[in-house]
């Protein structure tokens, strides 16, 4: 039985979550984007039980000019490789490639 002096203030209890902790160095497989096949739904980034999705400004050329764009990337840290944001990408612009 833990003592009262080892309890946190007010009871509370936190999660182990990933973000706390580097998760990724145990993944088997990780999600690569095909940008050009990525209409922005931003389901992967949703449903990513890790939150590993984050958004990044790129800066691309298009028709003959610099613009900016907004895309998702993953943060390799954190990411478990389960393929979630595979299977939810509605244009399949996500695939699942194997560590090597």
């Amino acid at each position: 039985m833990v003592g009262w002096s080892r309890v946190n203030r007010g009871g509370v209890v936190y999660p182990g979550s990933s973000l706390r902790y580097l998760t990724g160095s145990w993944r088997v497989e990780r999600p690569v984007i095909d940008h050009s096949k990525c209409i922005m739904c931003r389901k992967c980034w949703l449903y990513c039980p890790d939150d590993a999705g984050i958004e990044v400004w790129r800066e691309v050329e298009r028709g003959g000019r610099s613009i900016k764009v907004k895309e998702i990337e993953f943060n390799y840290d954190y990411c478990k490789g389960c393929g979630v944001c595979a299977e939810v990408c509605p244009t399949k612009a996500i695939t699942m490639a194997r560590e090597i």
